[in-house]
Parts: C-alpha cells; structure tokens; sequence
C-alpha cells in the first residue's frame, strides 16, 4: 500500500493542513531532487541528536515516524487533524506500529501530550499557525534535550512557485503559509528560546538543530 496523503485538509479554522500532495511519492524529477535534499539534511541533523526516541509535532499522515522506525527509533507524534492522524494510523498499520503512537494535538497543547523523546521535531509547521513564538514556548516546555525545526526559507520559496507557475494570484505563497521567515530571521527567532547547535538549508528550506537552555 502506498502512503496516502491527506491533499490539503482545511479544519473549521480554515486552516491547511496535511500536505496538499504527495511530495513524498512525487515522481517528478525536481520535487524527488528537493525532496532527497531535505531528507539527507533532516538525516544528518537526527544523527547529530543521536537520540533512542523522537517526538513529532505535526506529524502529518505519519512519513518520518514510520522512517524512523524502520531505523530502529522509537518515535512517536502528533497532528492538529483528526483525518491526518487517522491516515498515519492507516499508514503506519502494516508496520505494527500501535494506534496510540499517533495522537490528536495542536502544537499549543502540546504540553499534556504523550511526548517522550530525547529529540522533539517540528517540520514545516511554524508557517501554519498565527503565532510561532507561542508554538516555540510550548516546544521549549517539552524538550528537554535537542530539537529540529525546519520552515519554508523565504522569499525563495514564492520565487520558486512562482517560477513554475503556482499561486501566481497569491505572489507564489502557498496555501495555508501565514508567516515568513529568511534564513536569518527564522534563527534570531528560535534562538529566543532554544540555544543553536546548525542550521542547514536544503533547498528551499531553512533547517535548525538546537538545544533546550539549561
């Protein structure tokens, strides 16, 4: 069975959730070509971390934790979507993983999660959600030792859509995309909260390994 993908949820809120396809899958040559460059700098930044268990925040339909398990990890995560959470569940199944490794979570509650994991990981989430420096407290509350966040590295990302023709309208922002952050910027943020160890960027994305201040 391949791994389905929710297309873009839109919850009450109106907000996107779930990935709008499957980038994962995708067969055509740039996005795999993208895709395998986020892959290797995500691999590198949990070898560094070296971790025996991951939490996932925004976990989507269950990718990396079902990677990482195939690794050995433990992991486990949440998603704000009860119709995402359901997909991981149906695509993590055959692998044995149980349903309770995926559970119903917005990153602001995410403090009475189930979360157990020497590294916490927050992908692609932070442009979701009206206010990051909220999101970031409540990461800094459950992770106790390394974290991995990653973001769209702006304004590159629009260019890129824009250069291939999507979202044109909304000047290459993809639905769902609320904040915005360079480089630069995307690090003086975390680095309120968290002490920086890397940042990598995987074409078009900024990514961060950093540590909980003790």
């Amino acid at each position: 069975m391949g791994h389905k993908v929710a297309g873009g949820v839109v919850d009450e809120q109106g907000l996107v959730i779930g990935n709008t396809y499957d980038k994962y899958g995708s067969r055509n040559f740039v996005v795999k070509q993208l895709m395998a460059g986020f892959h290797d700098a995500l691999d590198d930044l949990v070898g560094a971390a070296n971790p025996s268990a991951i939490y996932e925040v925004g976990c989507g339909e269950g990718y990396w934790i079902a990677q990482w398990w195939s690794r050995g990890l433990a992991a486990s995560g949440c998603d704000i979507s009860p119709e995402v959470v359901a997909l991981a569940r149906e695509n993590t199944a055959a692998m044995g993983l149980s349903p309770d490794t995926f559970e119903v979570r917005s990153i602001y509650d995410v403090r009475g999660s189930r979360a157990a994991g020497e590294l916490v990981v927050c992908c692609e989430v932070l442009e979701h959600i009206d206010d990051p420096e909220r999101g970031l407290r409540a990461l800094r509350d459950i992770a106790s030792g390394y974290i991995i966040l990653s973001v769209p590295r702006e304004p590159l990302w629009r260019v890129l859509n824009m250069v291939r023709g999507k979202y044109v309208t909304k000047l290459g922002n993809t639905p769902g995309h609320i904040q915005h952050w360079s480089s630069g910027s995307f690090r003086k943020l975390v680095e309120q909260y968290f002490d920086v160890i890397e940042v990598r960027a995987p074409l078009p994305w900024t990514m961060v390994l950093a540590r909980a201040r003790a």
